[in-house]
């Protein structure tokens, strides 16, 4: 994939306060936390000690709803349970939120993060934010030799090209997408480049075993409500991202949450118990009582735009979009791959296809799924429509390497996990896009 392009994408991992309740209600099977000396999961013992966010639409044949996490799928696939592998390899039909191997999706989501032709970043943003956003910038490019690991490395990936594909074009993005990219630029999510997300996982077997892919959302639908939020809005939440990782840098600070701490209760664990211990959610401590009132107010007001924007109303319209595939197609079998976050809380895909009239139950680990007899078909779809556009092969996307990079002086590491909130990182793997993996080296 063009080095030009490789750093565009970012995640839904936006600081905004969500309020879900009952995350797992019925949703996960497994019970505890099973975890090893070093706070990894214990490999089950059993497929009734794994989680499960595989759910059953009854027809004939069976459709299935499956709840995906935006993470590196070696972190996660040995806690799949079988029988969600099985629903995936028994279905002629696969769909995603994103239609991941169309090009269109990278070229639209270069398009939809920078700003108006002829502005940069330095023009927009007041002076001393600016000034603090480059001194952050330039600090993660001084650690970023440390962070990475021999196995990256050795498939090509150096310092300075990882941080040139993640953050070369940063001067032209909107600060949304701005604030967003410093969030990804953390030593754990850095250690993960090289390794595709599950989705993108899911979408190479699938192509692999000729299935018919497709897609429920199109890179503007997740893309515009982003850039919805006011100027006032963004330029807060920006503020706030850089003084939570500029005191995780100066150690007055540790993250609460991260991306290690969501794997591991995706995993084997609650995520209930992690992310919604609270009566609200929120961005890098975006809503909490040592705010003056006018920035509560602002804070509340990100939560509402984005609780109704990222997630209603795209669970709705994913809803409708999964129904309308189902009626059209009464004699395939379906496995829609979204992020697990749609399915869980209030208001969820679910809940769309329940109040139309459909049956959906959860699939418990072990539980046996039915098998069909398909002939798969390697055309595409998005929306029920064929398209004919070339597949991008993201397995070969780090064949044009750059020559290795000169060595770096060391330095300490303070970074840990993705600097989030419950929400930021939840967003980021479960219910928002995966636009900083998928164009990405990942």
């Amino acid at each position: 994939m063009p080095g030009s392009l490789a750093g565009l994408g970012l995640g839904l991992a936006l600081a905004v306060a969500l309020l879900l309740l009952l995350l797992l209600r019925g949703a996960c099977s497994g019970s505890g936390e099973p975890l090893d000396a070093g706070g990894q999961c214990r490999p089950p013992g059993s497929q009734g000690d794994l989680n499960s966010f595989l759910w059953t639409i009854r027809r004939d044949p069976p459709a299935y709803l499956f709840g995906t996490i935006h993470v590196p799928y070696t972190r996660v696939w040995d806690f799949i349970p079988d029988n969600s592998k099985a629903a995936f390899e028994a279905s002629a039909r696969v769909y995603f939120e994103l239609d991941l191997t169309d090009p269109y999706t990278i070229s639209a989501l270069a398009s939809c993060q920078l700003l108006p032709h002829g502005e940069n970043l330095q023009d927009v943003l007041p002076r001393e934010l600016y000034r603090r956003l480059k001194r952050h910038l330039d600090y993660v490019k001084l650690m970023m030799p440390t962070w990475m690991t021999p196995d990256q490395r050795g498939k090509g990936l150096y310092a300075d090209y990882l941080f040139n594909a993640i953050a070369g074009n940063w001067e032209r993005k909107r600060p949304v997408w701005v604030m967003l990219m410093v969030n990804s630029l953390t030593e754990t999510d850095v250690r993960s480049r090289g390794v595709p997300v599950l989705d993108l996982y899911l979408a190479q077997e699938a192509e692999r075993l000729k299935k018919r892919t497709g897609a429920v959302e199109r890179v503007e639908e997740q893309c515009h409500p982003l850039n919805g939020l006011n100027f006032s809005q963004v330029l807060f939440a920006l503020n706030q991202t850089l003084l939570q990782h500029e005191s995780l840098r100066a150690g007055s600070l540790q993250a609460p949450y991260t991306t290690e701490d969501l794997i591991k209760h995706y995993n084997c664990g609650d995520l209930n118990a992690v992310i919604f211990n609270h009566d609200t959610s929120q961005l890098p401590n975006f809503i909490n009582t040592t705010l003056p009132p006018h920035e509560q107010a602002t804070a509340q007001e990100i939560d509402s735009y984005f609780r109704q924007e990222l997630i209603y109303k795209r669970n709705e319209r994913m809803g409708r979009r999964v129904m309308a595939l189902l009626r059209e197609n009464g004699d395939k079998s379906f496995f829609f791959a979204f992020g697990a976050g749609h399915f869980l809380g209030n208001n969820t895909v679910i809940d769309v296809l329940r109040q139309a009239g459909f049956q959906v139950e959860h699939t418990p680990p072990g539980k046996a799924v039915h098998s069909t007899t398909t002939v798969p078909s390697s055309s595409k779809v998005t929306d029920g429509y064929d398209t004919a556009k070339p597949p991008i092969r993201f397995a070969k996307q780090l064949e044009h390497r750059p020559p290795p990079a000169p060595p770096e002086p060391p330095g300490p590491s303070r970074g840990s996990g993705s600097v989030a909130s419950p929400l930021i990182s939840f967003l980021l793997i479960t219910t928002g896009t995966i636009f900083l993996h998928m164009v990405g080296p990942s």
